[in-house]
């Protein structure tokens, strides 16, 4: 059975519930990360944590544990739940407070799930994925700045939908500026004459963790990487692309908007770049 982590207690699944004056869950008022497991270890633990703990800064929500604290919540959760391979969700909310946007008063939630994730079928990561452009844009950054990570995730969700009602599973999402940004949930790169490329942080992009790992690879493997401004032509006229993030891992994208990219299957620097993220993350 699985169980919840909630400060500092455990709970049954069924049992794990937090107040509905919580203000995560009245305002979307909060952060958190998604976390892979990989033969019972979690990965990339440390930058997670640290990601997590900047995300509350720019909101200014104090985390009531330190990083190490925090931490060893997460490995006690999996333990505690068996976990050898899977997926974690780590959520701080800025916890119950009164019905006003006035978060004074309020005390933080820190919940931690164990549990599993197929986020898109097994099926896609050898053929390739499609995918459509979303027409809402990214947040602005200096509206919502897509470097937090926080509960409020309505930009993205919303462009799911229109993924979803085109057929697909995933959305590319565009900025301010029509620049390619990256998708819903996921980080986009592509290739394009041997030369991988990926869209800049300041084209409104979360700060991947699997992002920053596959762009660590690449340059291990001597493969020219290039953090540049991208836009849709950039995709359609791509030789490669392909999708990064904790739950997605790495998968190609073969076609977008209707436009086969490359050969309309996953290129070989794509399944390099996945087959030595899998051998690292299960290392």
């Amino acid at each position: 059975m699985t169980r919840v982590y909630i400060n500092g207690e455990f709970f049954d699944k069924a049992d794990a519930k937090v107040s509905v004056y919580d203000h995560g869950l009245l305002y979307g008022d909060g952060v958190f990360e998604g976390i892979r497991v990989y033969s019972g270890k979690v990965f990339k633990h440390p930058e997670h944590i640290a990601r997590l703990f900047e995300s509350a800064k720019h909101i200014t929500l104090e985390i009531p544990m330190s990083p190490a604290e925090v931490q060893k919540a997460v490995e006690d959760t999996v333990k505690i739940n068996n976990k050898v391979d899977g997926y974690i969700r780590l959520v701080v909310t800025r916890g119950p407070g009164n019905l006003g946007l006035d978060p004074r008063g309020c005390k933080p939630n820190v919940i931690v799930i164990v549990d599993d994730i197929s986020l898109y079928p097994k099926e896609l990561y050898d053929s390739g994925m499609r995918i459509v452009t979303a027409s809402l844009i990214r947040n602005h950054p200096n509206a919502l700045n897509p470097r937090i990570k926080s509960l409020n995730y309505l930009n993205n969700i919303l462009a799911k939908i229109e993924a979803i009602r085109a057929g697909c599973f995933e959305a590319l999402m565009l900025n301010h500026k029509g620049e390619v940004a990256e998708c819903t949930g996921d980080n986009v790169f592509i290739v394009k004459n041997g030369v991988l490329k990926t869209p800049p942080t300041d084209a409104g992009i979360l700060e991947g963790i699997t992002r920053d790992v596959v762009m660590q690879l690449a340059r291990e493997a001597k493969i020219p990487l290039q953090e540049c401004t991208m836009t849709r032509h950039d995709i359609y006229a791509a030789d490669e692309c392909f999708l990064t993030g904790s739950a997605a891992e790495v998968i190609a994208v073969t076609d977008c908007d209707g436009r086969i990219i490359g050969t309309g299957k996953p290129g070989p620097i794509t399944n390099k770049l996945r087959e030595a993220f899998m051998k690292v993350a299960r290392a």
